[in-house]
């Protein structure tokens, strides 16, 4: 299958221009791409947002796909010749012009290796390392366009497996930078790596949500987007996080040590990642998350007022006046 293929369709995202590309031919002559669309008929743009707002929505069943040899699944003569005799066998057999097409045009799974997967890996790569604010030059309705084939190709396990362990080399180089962070400069990069990658999962996880909803929901009862949040909590936070607790309490010690959007980003971050990492500091988490701590008692009050002391002398200490 040569690249053109994947062209085609690069003037819209309705019905149909997604049923008319080299590989989906006129799907819907009789509806039956309509049915199949749902939602992905209107501009990429809603679809995307849509599917990031909301979540996923009920779908219907996949196309019934053909199988490598040339025959479609559930097309056996002998059930077409018991339901409507020689005439629904012959009509069975008798594939009409378009689907003889589409069946000459399967995606296998060397195009999906040589010519699919190449244009998602590249994407996801921009997409992983972006700086925010980066404008990137790729095209999301033919990456969009990309996943949706190769899902109604029954491509998606690979599909599935190919970005798990595309994500997870990225993050292990991420830890291994961080690792070779010199102390002062520690905190900082974990803020940038962590920021960086929950950025890029907002483009990500929407790029992938038929895979999503047809595959990762469907067949293995989990989520796309808590998927990869936990790839980036295996691959670099686990590893960091006894490194990093310490410079953070260091630092809240010291004010002004860190910026304050630092230290709140981060703190933040880590609690949605696992939130049983507050017990490591209830004190710091409590800064930032509310209800953290206990509700204040009475009898406290006096070593309330002493803490409050304690910040403002640090406060003045640093050039701050009351």
């Amino acid at each position: 299958m040569d690249e053109e293929s994947m062209e085609e369709e690069g003037g819209g995202g309705g019905c149909e221009a997604m049923m008319d590309d080299q590989n989906h031919n006129n799907w819907g002559a009789g509806g039956y791409g309509r049915h199949l669309l749902g939602p992905a008929a209107a501009p990429l743009g809603d679809r995307l947002l849509r599917g990031a707002a909301t979540g996923p929505q009920a779908e219907p069943e996949l196309p019934v796909v053909p199988e490598a040899n040339g025959v479609l699944r559930g097309c056996e003569p002998g059930g077409a010749a018991g339901k409507g005799g020689a005439g629904a066998l012959a009509a069975a057999i008798n594939i009409n012009a378009s689907t003889s097409k589409f069946l000459m045009n399967v995606i296998t799974i060397e195009d999906y290796k040589s010519t699919y997967w190449p244009k998602l890996d590249s994407a996801i790569d921009q997409l992983l390392t972006q700086s925010p604010g980066d404008y990137i030059p790729i095209s999301y309705e033919q990456i969009y366009s990309c996943v949706y084939k190769c899902v109604c190709q029954q491509h998606s396990e690979q599909m599935y497996s190919d970005l798990i362990k595309k994500i997870t080399n990225h993050l292990e180089r991420v830890s291994k930078e961080l690792q070779a962070s010199p102390p002062d400069l520690y905190i900082e990069r974990f803020n940038v790596a962590l920021g960086q990658y929950m950025g890029a999962l907002q483009s990500i996880v929407p790029l992938f949500i038929y895979m999503n909803k047809f595959y990762i929901e469907t067949k293995l009862n989990r989520d796309l987007k808590d998927d990869l949040i936990k790839l980036f909590t295996e691959h670099v936070a686990e590893k960091h996080i006894y490194n990093l607790m310490p410079l953070l309490m260091e630092a809240q010690s010291t004010p002004f040590q860190i910026t304050p959007s630092t230290m709140a980003n981060i703190v933040k971050g880590l609690y949605t990642l696992r939130p049983e990492w507050v017990q490591m500091a209830p004190a710091l988490f409590s800064m930032f998350i509310p209800n953290i701590l206990p509700p204040a008692v009475e009898s406290e009050l006096q070593e309330y007022a002493a803490q409050d002391q304690k910040l403002q002398r640090e406060l003045m200490q640093n050039g701050f006046t009351r």
